[in-house]
């Protein structure tokens, strides 16, 4: 939508001697109706740390697009990967300049040699320019306030001199140890910017599971603006593929029942993939390890080895999709990243969960209270190892039943309430739940 300062008042006349169009009675051709305005959004993420946090927004884009409403879609992403199912009419993405997070929690720059200070700001001045020019009706950022190194402020600050624009946080189920959050969240002021610059916080996650609005203590006024919308049911990404995922894993030559091991972006699964790698998987009981873009070269050298002599693991560095891994898994031990939580509850597979717990506490927060609703069973980082791994393989199988009431509506209620934010210029008020 163009901003209202830049539209012009133009009154169409028809050209002498050019009468209406008019039909071949005689009456005059109803006059089509004008196409509905486009709105716009962006879908912002910072992407330090795998694929996650881009992956969520490429879902909400496809979702959005999808629905009735009229949108053009832009993804601001720190990571060029995960661009795959993009290619469609009305979404498009800009990749930043890559940051990289490291295990102390630490920024710096990717790929380029810049200093940590010229990489931010490089990236927030391109933010800026492309919501200048774009102009969004709607701005939507993954989990971080103030976006990586605060490089959100300057586009906050202008959005929020726009009427018309509104701005949406988005929050996953648990963000860390409350203790960090606080800490964390104090030193970078961030509900002083919930405060001023943003109409509503959605949180992607069940209340059951985390309600990170009692969890983190924050203050009623940052509460009163959040609204819980459930986990994303992972089985609908499997709808933006080109074909049916059953023909997509055949071109793959991949058996047709596997354990998987997933481990995340990879940059931190060395222990748990070479832990897999090591189980004695047969003809009737193969393994299939999604190794993640962003493992060491020099883990990916030793796995390679291992699977010279495991003749029934295959091993795949980078899967465009794998969400079509986890359909077609009969069991599954993976990271507990919150897209993979998420495939696992969504496709009801029996799952070992090994979670993260550097730099964050927040995928052994989740795993945890996932193991609590019976759903899950979780092993400590420090217990990996073969042995482990093949005693749960030996048990029976245990599905996480969804009947038990766990909300997996966030894909049904995003173009809801992105309508509603559209439909009002006065701004949206989440009702707490």
């Amino acid at each position: 939508m163009e901003p209202a300062q830049r539209q012009r008042n133009v009154q169409w006349r028809s050209p002498q001697g050019i009468s209406s169009p008019t039909s071949v009675s005689g009456k005059r051709a109803p006059r089509s109706r004008p196409p509905a305005p486009r709105h716009r959004i962006v879908l912002y993420s910072h992407d330090t740390m795998g694929l996650g946090h881009k992956r969520r927004n490429v879902l909400i884009a496809q979702t959005l697009q999808r629905s009735a409403l009229p949108l053009d879609i832009l993804l601001i992403s720190g990571m060029g990967d995960g661009n795959e199912g993009l290619a469609t009419a009305g979404i498009d993405c800009l990749s930043l300049p890559a940051l990289k997070k490291g295990r102390d929690g630490s920024y710096r720059a990717r790929h380029l040699a810049l200093p940590l200070r010229d990489i931010i700001g490089l990236r927030s001045q391109l933010i800026l320019k492309a919501v200048q020019q774009f102009q969004p009706d709607v701005f939507i950022v993954d989990n971080v306030p103030r976006g990586a190194e605060r490089e959100l402020d300057p586009s906050l600050e202008y959005i929020h001199k726009q009427p018309k624009m509104r701005c949406v946080l988005g929050l996953r189920d648990v963000l860390d140890d409350p203790a960090a959050v606080r800490r964390d969240w104090q030193r970078a002021d961030n509900e002083t910017a919930i405060r001023r610059y943003y109409d509503a916080v959605w949180i992607y996650g069940d209340p059951q599971v985390y309600d990170l609005r009692r969890e983190y203590d924050f203050s009623p006024e940052v509460v009163a603006k959040m609204l819980p919308l459930g986990y994303f049911n992972q089985c609908d990404r499997l709808q933006y593929l080109g074909q049916p995922w059953q023909e997509t894993l055949k071109a793959w030559d991949l058996p047709a029942r596997f354990v998987l091991g997933a481990v995340g972006g990879g940059q931190d699964g060395e222990t748990l993939a070479i832990a897999f790698a090591q189980i004695p998987f047969t003809a009737e009981n193969p393994g299939v390890l999604l190794t993640g873009p962003f493992m060491p070269e020099s883990v990916r050298q030793t796995l390679g080895a291992i699977a010279q002599h495991n003749p029934h693991l295959t091993i795949l560095p980078y899967c465009p999709e794998p969400t079509i891994l986890m359909a077609a898994a009969e069991r599954v031990i993976a990271m507990g990243g919150y897209n993979t939580a998420c495939e696992i509850l969504s496709f009801q597979k029996p799952a070992l969960i090994i979670p993260r717990i550097k730099p964050r506490q927040e995928q052994w927060l989740r795993a945890t209270r996932l193991k609590q609703l019976g759903l899950v069973d979780v092993l400590h980082p420090h217990q990996v190892n073969p042995q482990n791994l093949v005693a749960w393989l030996r048990c029976d199988p245990k599905s996480p039943k969804c009947s038990a009431g766990l909300n997996l509506q966030a894909t049904e209620q995003l173009p809801l309430l992105l309508a509603q934010m559209l439909k009002t210029s006065s701004g949206f008020t989440a009702q707490a739940s």
